[in-house]
């Protein structure tokens, strides 16, 4: 679709990267990578200080960087204009509202031009604010700066909370005085992200990140006492398992989760001797997924042992949980696939999905009466929040559609009684009945039905000449819910159509909906997306030369596929920190995230015919001399999820390989990771940066 240049004219000298081959061979097979060089060999470093980044790697990125503004330079009204509509949808010193907890409710609020959350506390049944930590004061004078939460010890009167200040996702734990707001001396680092406090509020445990940027162990940390004496209560010397540590509602255990995406481990901690070794609940099945909540004297555990597919809740004695005394409790349904779980002193409650739309269903322990909370939209989510104390009959949740925005509900389990505590406010004004949401299906190209949820407004001609941002993500079984967007809205007003394709690789139709589009069936993913493109424009909601795909992370894989599959079918692609460097990532197992993912994608050191599946769909491998449409790559220098390396790349390989096509644009935040900028008014930029480049790119300017 070499046509779309034209709405990239005089453009100057793209960059060109020097060619450095290096060969690689495997299984019998060799591959060149003519530039595995921006790979820095001291990334891990590099991740805590950038200033070591190699002066070459450095000056490409910074003249890719300047190539892409002279680029996009005629879009800077534009982006100040979608910045300037997508904070005017946002109530600025907004807050949340309070969850009851002890003498307490804890909620966060932000300040009228603030950019980050800050903690307060008012009495239980309300009264004045009390600011615990305040994230804008925390983050003066950094370019980076992510809080990663603040959690209360039982009698209230310290707090754990942590920071990333450089995007690279290793969070400092800090324990302030909630009362004073003074920090204590404890300093602990390279961290996950947040801790829990043990019952006498007197130590906490956290879990560390190794050098290769792995939560491989759990330690135990004293208030008043060095990082250095902390004790290792488990080391998980697997690399390819994730591992976390959380607590009970009850503070009677300490849990320790240890997985990787279809295997899972639990270990546990009485409170009662936090010297002693953690109890092994189950041992690890390939393949075998379970999660516990507390429930007093029994634990309830979310289970797709045993051919449930789709799920299924199981009790056993909190004295002996092994799988041996496994009880089924709310049985596996081919189709109804049950996501969450959680359970309080009279009731059991779980978030399922039934024919992709999800709804929240409440038992009652003592009787097994059921009922459900649902909506009778085309398309909504739910959010299921529960609450932060166990002896309560109140949950909460919240609700809301591509055209209804966010409603919050608190929900008397016992009394069935739903009370509306707070709708998102649009202040520069919303009305739903302007626009229409839809939920369409798409053939796919094996005769599975693909959901497709969309947002437009109800002027909107559908005659194939409305421009269309095709949203996807597809991996995980992550699923991406059809809620409302503020950001959204700027495109439905300019004559978008908003699309979200619910591929296969999610869970949007149940747990064989994700089997279906992970390893050798991966490339139903990128069909499945291309199968959307094609009935959109059959139904008339756009054409060809009006779609731009929009996908990050994984989602970024998705968009380097299915350019390199159907070109032709977009008129322009944002790649957002995209995973494209498939193969070699693979078979690099220093990497973060290399190890856990091959359970999603394969193992091709291991395996001749996994490293076949992968190359055959690898972006950055399978790039060719075709009509790619304009693409911008956007990438973070300290992202250890994906490495800064991949997009550049991709892009080097692309200008080089395909240079009548294109352009091919690439911005790497400088001072940013795997999530872009960190403040909330910093990530509109970055959006209203994307949308400004599909605007351009359909001719809408």
């Amino acid at each position: 679709m070499a046509y779309n240049r034209k709405a990239f004219s005089n453009l100057p000298q793209a960059p060109v990267a020097a060619k450095k081959p290096q060969t690689d061979t495997r299984h019998g097979l060799t591959r060149t990578d003519d530039y595995a060089w921006f790979r820095a060999d001291n990334w891990q470093a590099m991740f805590k200080d950038t200033s070591i980044l190699d002066p070459q790697i450095r000056s490409h990125l910074e003249a890719e960087n300047a190539y892409m503004e002279a680029a996009l330079g005629d879009t800077a009204e534009l982006q100040k204009q979608l910045f300037a509509e997508m904070k005017g949808r946002i109530k600025e010193d907004d807050s949340s509202v309070p969850v009851k907890d002890g003498p307490y409710a804890y909620g966060t609020l932000f300040v009228t031009g603030g950019e980050q959350p800050h903690y307060f506390r008012t009495p239980r049944d309300g009264g004045e604010r009390h600011v615990m930590l305040d994230g804008d004061k925390e983050a003066a004078g950094k370019d980076y700066f992510r809080l990663g939460g603040l959690g209360q010890n039982r009698d209230h009167s310290h707090g754990i909370w942590g920071y990333d200040d450089k995007g690279s996702e290793y969070f400092t734990l800090r324990v302030r005085n909630l009362e004073t707001g003074e920090d204590l001396a404890d300093v602990v680092e390279n961290t996950s992200g947040g801790g829990v406090w043990a019952p006498d509020g007197k130590s906490f445990f956290y879990t560390l990140q190794d050098e290769n940027h792995r939560p491989s162990k759990v330690f135990h940390h004293m208030i008043g006492q060095p990082q250095s004496a902390d004790r290792l209560v488990y080391e998980e010397k697997d690399p390819g398992f994730f591992m976390g540590v959380g607590g009970s509602l009850l503070d009677d255990f300490i849990f320790i989760d240890i997985h990787d995406h279809e295997t899972s481990e639990y270990r546990l901690l009485s409170t009662k001797d936090l010297t002693a070794e953690p109890m092994l609940v189950a041992e690890r099945e390939e393949g075998v997924e379970y999660s516990m909540t507390e429930g007093g004297d029994v634990f309830y555990i979310l289970t797709n042992d045993g051919d449930a597919k789709d799920f299924k809740i199981v009790e056993a004695p909190v004295t002996a949980p092994g799988k041996e005394n496994w009880t089924e409790v709310v049985p596996h349904e081919p189709g109804r696939l049950i996501l969450s779980h959680a359970a309080y002193a009279r009731h059991l409650i779980w978030l399922e999905r039934r024919d992709g739309l999800p709804r929240i269903v409440v038992r009652e322990r003592a009787t097994g009466a059921e009922h459900a909370i649902a909506f009778d939209e085309e398309a909504y989510s739910l959010g299921l929040h529960g609450a932060a104390e166990y002896d309560t009959d109140v949950i909460r949740f919240s609700y809301s559609s591509m055209t209804t925005p966010s409603q919050l509900f608190d929900y008397n389990m016992a009394t069935r009684e739903r009370v509306l505590l707070k709708t998102q406010e649009v202040p520069s004004g919303h009305n739903p009945d302007d626009y229409v949401t839809r939920r369409v299906m798409a053939p796919a190209h094996d005769g599975e039905l693909v959901p497709v949820s969309l947002l437009y407004r109800k002027d909107t001609v559908l005659d194939g000449s409305a421009p269309c941002l095709l949203y996807g993500y597809g991996a995980y079984g992550v699923t991406i819910p059809a809620s409302f967007s503020t950001n959204a809205l700027s495109l439905a007003d300019r004559g978008f159509v908003y699309a979200i394709a619910h591929i296969r690789g999610g869970k949007d139709k149940g747990f064989a909906w994700y089997e279906d589009g992970k390893m050798e069936k991966k490339q139903n993913t990128f069909k499945d997306f291309i199968a959307a493109a094609d009935h959109l424009v059959k139904e008339g909601f756009t054409s060809f030369d009006n779609i731009i795909a929009e996908g990050g992370s994984a989602g970024g894989m998705l968009m380097g596929a299915i350019a390199n599959m159907a070109p032709e079918k977009f008129a322009g692609i944002i790649a957002a920190v995209p995973f494209v460097d498939v193969l070699n990532t693979m078979l690099d197992d220093t990497l973060p995230l290399t190890p856990p993912e091959w359970p999603e994608w394969g193992n091709p050191i291991e395996s001749e015919e996994e490293y076949n599946w992968i190359a055959a769909y690898s972006p950055y491998d399978n790039v060719a001399n075709k009509p790619y449409p304009p693409i911008l790559a956007i990438s973070g220098l300290t992202d250890p999820r994906v490495t800064y390396w991949e997009p550049t790349k991709w892009v080097a390989r692309l200008r080089a390989t395909a240079p009548e096509a294109g352009p091919y644009l690439l911005k790497t935040n400088m001072a940013a990771g795997h999530g872009g900028k960190s403040g909330r008014f910093q990530r509109l930029e970055e959006i209203a940066f994307e949308y400004a480049f599909a605007i351009k790119v359909a001719g809408k300017m």
